[in-house]
């Protein structure tokens, strides 16, 4: 549903164990979040999915030819094809219920509910349009307050108000926590570069101690569950377990205008996906990667290709035979459970399947190794580890956390 980047040379560049973000111990700031599971039918999910694959690679592509206060966490709710959180805009705000998204970073309201005008509404001379995987949206664009939790507020922030959208049913917008790369173009006729992104902000106007966002999800098995939280500048010790491990952002092109990294996948002792570089994005649900890996992991599983979900199935002997799924970063490794790599059986018939089958969240990204772009850890994974999207140092940290070797599914 949203967009992409670019860059070149491949580096494998080592993860470190995390010191500079600050660790939040006290209590934290939240903000009310509303879910549902927005998938629609038969292939929907996966059809999406690579939809958004596919927008983010064209979309990186194109670009790289030229085309001192305390951190502060809000709530987020899994929606299983996306996360969503309630956030204010104006004073008084006006809350809207908008998807987080770390593949795309302008910040838009009115797909749902409009936008309310108040006396920190400020419009602009420019028109803002984005076109993501599997909608759109144009409109003006304002500056106004935004607000994600009580105390938490930036000023003048950009903020696109949608005239037209189309793929966001159910929603109001999206708060992007991208790399601020991803705005360019987006604003028009300005010339400006980039647009500051809501995290930028915050850390500009010395709300937050550093740029940067922390993103703690768990495993859910049902269709509206508030069990995710945002915390803006600085990290949760309680959402995560250990230390958390850095690794910089991939210079591979196209994944070097996302969160992008560079990793290997092995399947037990199988490697099914040497060294490339791929992003991390909360707005895509599955873990897609590239084709030829997935042929691996499918004969490697003994699962077969499901005709109504797209996802692949497996029986549940060969459920019991699954190995580990361990994807290294640098010189760390994180590993899916087998239970991990199921999608929960409680949702099946959500997503178009039946109650009592078992569904693989890894899937086919829609191209071979090579481009640059080939695998997308998507929710499935975040949802098993803590992770940190670190702006001021250029760089994404994974750990683990209590989920990450749970039996929820």
């Amino acid at each position: 549903m949203f967009p992409t980047a670019s860059l070149t040379t491949l580096l494998l560049l080592a993860l470190s164990v995390a010191a500079n973000p600050i660790v939040i111990r006290d209590s934290f700031i939240k903000v009310p979040f509303a879910k549902k599971l927005n998938v629609t039918g038969s292939f929907d999910l996966i059809q999406k999915d690579q939809a958004r694959a596919r927008a983010l690679k064209a979309h990186g592509a194109a670009k790289a030819s030229g085309l001192a206060a305390a951190a502060t966490s809000i709530g987020v709710t899994n929606v299983a094809q996306v996360y969503v959180a309630s956030v204010g805009v104006g004073s008084p705000a006006t809350d809207y219920s908008l998807l987080i998204d770390t593949g795309s970073s302008n910040t838009w309201v009115g797909a749902g509910k409009k936008y309310v005008k108040t006396s920190t509404s400020k419009q602009t001379s420019n028109r803002v349009s984005v076109t993501y995987g599997s909608g759109s949206f144009s409109g003006t664009e304002f500056t106004d307050t935004v607000s994600l939790g009580n105390g938490l507020t930036v000023t003048g922030q950009s903020i696109g108000v949608a005239s037209t959208s189309e793929g966001f049913d159910g929603f109001d917008g999206i708060l992007g926590i991208g790399p601020d790369a991803l705005t360019v173009g987006t604003l028009s006729p300005s010339t400006q570069s980039t647009i500051p992104t809501v995290t930028d902000n915050l850390a500009s106007q010395g709300v937050i101690p550093s740029d940067l966002v922390a993103v703690s999800f768990e495993p859910t098995t049902s269709e509206s569950d508030a069990n995710g939280e945002l915390t803006f500048g600085g990290t949760d010790s309680s959402k995560f377990t250990g230390s958390i491990s850095f690794t910089s952002i991939t210079g591979t092109s196209p994944a070097n205008e996302f969160w992008g990294i560079n990793e290997s996948i092995k399947y037990g002792s199988t490697t099914i996906l040497s060294t490339t570089a791929g992003i991390v994005d909360t707005g895509t649900t599955l873990i897609l990667i590239a084709t030829n890996a997935f042929k691996k992991y499918e004969s490697a599983t003994g699962a077969t290709l499901d005709n109504e979900t797209g996802l692949l199935k497996i029986s549940t002997a060969n459920f019991n035979k699954l190995s580990n799924l361990v994807f290294t970063v640098g010189s760390n490794s994180f590993t899916l459970t087998p239970n991990a790599q199921i999608w929960p059986r409680s949702l099946n018939t959500a997503i178009g399947g039946n109650a009592n089958s078992i569904y693989l969240v890894v899937n086919d990204i829609g191209s071979n190794s090579g481009e640059g772009l080939d695998f997308i850890n998507g929710f499935t994974f975040l949802e098993r580890f803590y992770s940190v999207f670190d702006t001021t140092n250029n760089r994404v940290g994974f750990a683990t956390t209590p989920f990450t070797t749970a039996t929820t599914n």
